[in-house]
């Protein structure tokens, strides 16, 4: 009796583990059915929104999806677009997955019987140098925002010479343009959300879109973008913008100029032999060839960032974007002693050497680590984010609201990474991430790299709060004020919450001749 009493209890037990059948969704393209968590947070992955990009369509704008009959089980997480693997050692491995050139799809987590309302909407754009990424890591699961009564969508997108493809072929064939088709990935993803996302209780009138890194990059590409305008109302942009020199957009003729070197690394004599070679061997091919992947092609994009908000022909959203306190994309080189710090600065601003010195006070050589991290921070993402808000202050009437990010995550003793040194790391590209989407916990999926105390906790919610009040309604808390070029201020965002006065702000264009260079793959944190 008591045998079959445990039995009974295992398998009550098993069954409550497991995600129950979710409700059907009708869509524009047939039936969907996803999953329902433990939570009661409803769950659909891998839903399609673009034919696959394959064969004929590759280096083709997303094309619409083809309608099936019966219900399309979106119970598990589609490939990511190709691109390298990471290694079970880097920070920021949450398992392996499944990769192709098949691979436009989307997750959506809704709340339990959200289905008839009409709640916000939150779009994730992933980072990663437009070269790696994907909608299905575990820090950027979008159970626990939606528990809190939001509608989540991550979207896929093409990456590397895959989704950022420009060539004289292509541009005949796109009516004088071609490139930027992950941002073209990007706005069908949008575009099925405005179409759809009422099916799952989200309300088409009230998206927010949110990047990190070459997401966060996306995020400003896409506020210019006049085929992306009316597909969103609210950006959130995290460490990354196209106001500096990293990333920005070149010119079409230049770029179908580096995609045709490409053309005669691999070998062959146009686009369509292109694409009757295997992906992987393009992918493995173009690491070797210098490649930039954004594109002013005329279309998509229409100018540089600077020129779109002058003319003021930008989407004018409430803006909310931010840095984290020690990341960069540039390095002064070994720098140990004032004397080190003193010959670098020189070196590297020539110019503006006297004033970098004055504002980044160094004294004595336990100075210097600080220092320096401050300068090449503020040299490369404080200047992009700073291009941004000042952009839209100028140009916009929709307030810009900034933060910076300092809290160095409690990492566990003894844990090390093949891209990561938890002792020089501080507040890293990324490490905010998972404060702001309440997962934590995604970090020690695996092994435990970190222990997480009570004030990570707390963090955790007041930074997931804002995001959400910020979806809910262009203000994401009252006591953070909206950009004043006059009185440039951010929250700072860590144990010591406030705001600031914005650091070493009227420094920053005396940093603009610093040298950047774009960040190799496996060099850094991977996004």
């Amino acid at each position: 009796m008591n045998r079959a009493l445990a039995l009974i209890a295992a398998l009550s037990g098993l069954m409550m583990a497991h995600p129950a059948q979710a409700q059907l969704r009708r869509i524009e393209s047939g039936v969907v059915e996803g999953v329902t968590a433990p939570s009661g947070v409803e769950v659909w992955k891998g839903i399609p929104f673009a034919a696959p990009p394959v064969r004929a369509l590759r280096w083709k704008a997303p094309q619409p999806v083809t309608p099936w009959q019966g219900s399309f089980h979106a119970d598990r997480p589609a490939p990511m677009c190709l691109q390298p693997l990471r290694s079970r050692t880097m920070n920021h491995y949450f398992g392996n997955e499944a990769i192709s050139e098949d691979c436009l799809y989307l997750n959506v987590w809704a709340p339990q019987s959200a289905q008839g309302k009409a709640l916000p909407v939150i779009v994730w754009i992933y980072g990663g140098a437009f070269n790696v990424g994907s909608a299905n890591m575990a820090n950027y699961d979008g159970e626990a925002l939606a528990a809190k009564g939001v509608v989540r969508v991550n979207l896929a997108y093409r990456v590397g010479p895959l989704g950022f493809l420009a060539h004289p072929d292509l541009t005949q064939e796109g009516s004088g343009a071609s490139g930027n088709y992950g941002l073209m990935d990007q706005i069908a993803g949008l575009e099925w959300v405005k179409r759809n996302i009422a099916a799952f209780g989200g309300d088409p009138a009230n998206v927010t879109i949110v990047g990190q890194s070459a997401g966060s990059m996306s995020v400003a590409l896409l506020q210019q973008s006049p085929r992306a305008k009316g597909l969103f109302h609210k950006v959130v942009g995290m460490s990354g913008s196209p106001f500096g020199e990293l990333l920005r957009p070149i010119p079409l003729a230049q770029a179908e100029a580096q995609d045709v070197d490409l053309q005669k690394a691999l070998g062959v004599s146009g686009i369509e032999a292109m694409r009757d070679l295997p992906a992987d061997r393009i992918l493995s091919v173009a690491q070797g060839v210098p490649r930039e992947p954004i594109v002013i092609d005329g279309q998509v994009l229409t100018g540089t960032a600077q020129d779109v908000f002058a003319r003021r022909a930008q989407s004018d959203v409430p803006v909310m974007i931010g840095h984290t306190r020690d990341e960069s994309f540039m390095s002064l080189g070994p720098v140990k002693s004032v004397a080190d710090w003193q010959a670098a600065i020189a070196k590297t601003f020539p110019e503006a050497a006297p004033q970098i010195l004055k504002a980044y006070p160094v004294k004595e050589d336990g100075d210097v680590a600080r220092a320096v991290a401050d300068v090449q921070r503020d040299a490369t993402l404080g200047r992009q984010m700073a291009g941004w808000a000042r952009a839209q202050a100028a140009n916009g009437k929709a307030p810009a609201y900034v933060w910076q990010f300092t809290r160095r995550q409690p990492y566990a003793e003894g844990i090390r990474f093949a891209d990561h040194d938890p002792a020089t790391a501080g507040a890293y590209h990324t490490g905010d991430v998972p404060y702001w989407f309440r997962t934590l916990d995604s970090l020690n999926l695996f092994r435990t790299t970190r222990v997480w105390d009570a004030g990570d906790r707390a963090l955790e919610e007041q930074m997931s709060s804002m995001l959400l009040a910020f979806a809910r309604t262009g203000v994401p808390a009252p006591d953070w004020p909206a950009f004043d070029p006059k009185r440039p201020r951010v929250m700072r965002l860590g144990f010591d919450r406030g705001v600031i006065d914005w650091p070493h702000y009227k420094t920053l264009d005396a940093l603009a001749s610093a040298p950047v260079s774009r960040p190799a793959t496996g060099s850094r944190p991977r996004d």
